[in-house]
């Protein structure tokens, strides 16, 4: 009885230090996408997806957004167990063995292989019986000196280390899914006026034949014309294989298998007038957020080496009971006794430690992990050094962009003027096969120059989001573009 009262206290205490209110702290778990805030229904594929549509099936299908929320979720579960190392150890055993009672008076290194006997040194006897022991320890760390709380702070920081990394996944994701939405967008507009070209070299090819037929005209030009059409056509069989590659990079960048990609291109054809990059706009990037919380938890790693060497005080209990089937002078008993105990213990206690030679290790540890530390503030600024040479080009690119596509406009119209005048010398016998060629050329250039051009601003745009750390500023812009502001 005195057995089973003990046993109840002993889980009464752990129910109520189960019980006890963990610390408090703070984690920042990722944020939510603009389309999980909103609650809106998935994107579909039967018709065209804007970069919008394809940012969010990027933020929704992604595996590497799930693996990243997966391991943030695990450094948070990290956090809740380390909070358990305030609760008190509780030990339960019980045994029941039979063996032989022979003993001797020596004294042996603590092993796990020659079970531990006790009593008087007895003769040798072959003769066996039953022994049974049942105990519950209870141990508990009333304070440590700041150790298990530099541990949960370790934690802590690994959790919202993880945290910032399902933001930079996020960033990832996204802005390779805008990225291949572009680089699609310009590989369809390049097809379309590989096209052109194709049929424009189709027409002139069958005007020329007949002329060549009727001796009107050289024979040269039709193989010229023939060849030209060739090449043309060769020139369109690329488009439309980089069409292609596009279409699988993006569905790739979405986070599908398959599926028919049609893109709705028309926001990003238009070009944005009066926009502008921010300036600092690298501050609240994700990497400087992640680099921090790579600090914190490098410091946190060094606190928890200076709180290792201290003291460790623990109050200790422990109720137990054995019962043996051998009496006092080694005679067997009844062959029933033994099998439960029948001998009762208790004692209480505080116990000390003082881990004297740690201290050289620690010492060295706690200078490994200052230099960590030092490391990792030296990458911040590496990281800031890199942001900052970025936002630069950044400027530069999108500088060159906005005065190409403002340019552009001028050679696609002298290009398109130049076409039809080289059309015009030639169908009234005044010009040559070989000025309507290298105008037809200049023409195709000049079509494919004009849409990349406006492409070329929205690119510039999408790497100043990827500087910027945030893809919101880029959709923000194809929402002016769309109202036509």
């Amino acid at each position: 009885m005195r057995m089973v009262w003990v046993t109840g206290m002993a889980w009464a205490l752990a129910a109520g230090c189960r019980s006890r209110p963990e610390p408090a702290y703070e984690y920042s778990r990722p944020q939510p996408s603009v389309t999980e805030r909103t609650a809106a229904p998935a994107p579909s594929l039967d018709q065209p997806i804007t970069l919008e549509s394809a940012v969010d099936l990027a933020l929704r299908n992604y595996p590497a957004i799930r693996s990243a929320q997966a391991r943030a979720e695990a450094a948070q579960a990290g956090v809740d167990f380390a909070g358990t190392a305030y609760l008190p150890r509780l030990d339960l055993l019980w045994q029941s063995v039979r063996a032989t009672r022979n003993n001797v008076s020596a004294q042996f290194f603590p092993q796990s292989v020659v079970p531990p006997i006790s009593g008087p040194v007895s003769p040798t006897s072959g003769r066996t019986a039953w022994g049974s022991a049942a105990g519950v320890l209870a141990s508990w760390e009333p304070f440590d000196f700041g150790l298990r709380g530099s541990q949960v702070e370790l934690y802590r920081a690994a959790a919202r280390q993880a945290a910032t990394d399902v933001d930079l996944v996020r960033l990832d994701v996204s802005l390779g899914a805008a990225e291949a939405f572009l680089v699609l967008v310009a590989a369809q507009e390049a097809e379309r006026a590989a096209r052109a070209n194709v049929e424009r070299w189709e027409v002139l090819a069958g005007l020329v034949k007949p002329l060549v037929d009727q001796q009107l005209r050289p024979g040269v030009d039709l193989s010229r014309a023939e060849a030209e059409l060739a090449v043309a056509r060769n020139q369109d069989i690329q488009a439309q294989q980089a069409v292609d590659v596009g279409r699988a990079t993006l569905l790739e960048a979405m986070g599908l298998r398959d599926g028919d990609v049609k893109v709705d291109s028309t926001p990003v054809l238009a070009l944005l007038e009066g926009a502008q990059l921010p300036q600092g706009m690298f501050a609240a990037h994700p990497l400087l957020g992640r680099q921090r919380s790579a600090i914190q938890t490098a410091e946190a790693r060094k606190a928890v080496v200076d709180s290792s060497f201290a003291p460790r005080v623990n109050l200790l209990f422990s109720a137990s009971g054995r019962g043996s089937g051998f009496g006092v002078a080694g005679e067997p008993l009844e062959p029933e006794d033994g099998l439960w105990p029948d001998r009762f213990n208790w004692a209480g206690g505080l116990s000390l430690t003082i881990p004297l030679m740690d201290y050289f290790g620690n010492e060295a540890r706690g200078r490994q992990e200052e230099a960590l530390v030092r490391a990792e503030r030296s990458r911040t600024d590496e990281i800031v050094l890199i942001l900052s040479a970025q936002e630069r080009k950044v400027r530069a690119v999108l500088d060159a962009a906005k005065k190409f596509a403002q340019n552009t406009p001028v050679q696609l119209k002298a290009a398109q003027e130049a076409h039809s005048r080289s059309r015009s010398r030639y169908d009234s016998g005044l010009g040559t096969l070989t000025e309507v060629a290298e105008a037809q050329r200049l023409l195709a250039q000049a079509e494919i120059d004009d849409a990349l051009a406006r492409l070329g601003v929205w690119r510039a745009f999408a790497a100043a989001a990827r500087v910027q750390g945030d893809v919101r500023p880029l959709l923000d812009l194809l929402g002016r573009a769309k109202k036509g502001k």
